[in-house]
């Protein structure tokens, strides 16, 4: 969320007055109610989030005895002693001074806080939404280009020694056969959009460089098919390459993306990547 609000740590404020509430003469109880609490609120946290937006925003798959990535002992241990603290410090004089503020401002104030608070909450949830779509599209985009540049690896192998020739001059281009081409396949699937888009862009220019000169009646279809796959081929890109930056949406969603460094996706993990770079590219303009 763009204001000062995280929901997970407000929850887990809740969670240790609550839990803790039972125990509050016992500093220990107190303590180990807070890591089994806090813990168990993180991991379920984790993972329902992971689930919805395709996207850890925490990973702890680095530090000790962690479970699955979502929670860790570190953590489970630095909860407890933030209960105690919380609870028997922090708590007392915050609701103090919560308590001697006169009631009908608070009550102005709560309603207006609570309305920023959820439109906030609106956006950031529909901002991430919005990445967990954009994340799925690329990785069908990735697929899809692959599929081209193997359909075009084909054509370039078996229709004629001069197309070939034409298109095996690149020095990072395509294969120029078929015994190389699921080697170059399973490279370029996992590889970045950029990537593979400058290789499709070669091996489109390189066809049509020969295709489209070609009289002849075999041709034909092959130009047909070219300039179809090369139409769709736009289209992915030119959905993969939106607009200028310009909006509320559209910063909102760039400054959520940098303010959320953290961020990391196991299936997801190039295409992430990349958005983060240009959201970075973003911020430098």
């Amino acid at each position: 969320m763009r204001g000062p609000f995280l929901p997970l740590y407000g929850s887990g404020g809740i969670m240790m007055l609550v839990v803790s509430k039972p125990f509050y003469s016992n500093i220990l109880l107190v303590y180990l109610a807070g890591c089994v609490g806090a813990t168990a609120l993180e991991y379920v946290v984790g993972v329902l989030m992971e689930l919805l937006f395709k996207v850890r925003y925490w990973d702890y798959s680095d530090k000790f005895l962690n479970i699955n990535g979502y929670v860790c002992l570190e953590s489970t241990l630095v909860w407890g002693f933030f209960t105690v603290v919380f609870t028997h410090y922090l708590q007392i004089p915050v609701e103090n001074f919560i308590m001697s503020i006169p009631y009908n401002f608070l009550t102005v104030f709560t309603m207006v806080l609570t309305v920023y608070v959820s439109c906030d909450f609106m956006v950031a949830f529909k901002t991430a939404i919005d990445l967990r779509d954009f994340l799925v599209y690329m990785e069908k985009a990735k697929e899809e280009m692959g599929r081209m540049q193997k359909r075009l690896d084909v054509i370039i192998a078996f229709k004629g020694e001069d197309v070939r020739e034409t298109i095996g001059q690149r020095v990072d281009g395509i294969s120029s056969g078929i015994g190389s081409r699921v080697e170059v396949l399973s490279s370029e699937i996992g590889s970045r959009v950029d990537v593979l888009s400058g290789k499709l862009e070669k091996s489109f220019a390189g066809l049509k460089e020969k295709l489209y000169h070609d009289p002849s009646p075999s041709m034909l279809n092959v130009r047909e098919e070219v300039g179809e796959m090369y139409a769709k081929y736009r289209i992915l890109m030119d959905r993969l390459a939106p607009k200028p930056i310009r909006g509320f949406f559209e910063w909102y969603r760039n400054r959520t993306i940098l303010g959320n460094p953290g961020m990391v996706s196991g299936k997801f993990k190039t295409s992430l990547e990349e958005i983060k770079e240009k959201a970075a590219s973003f911020r430098k303009k």
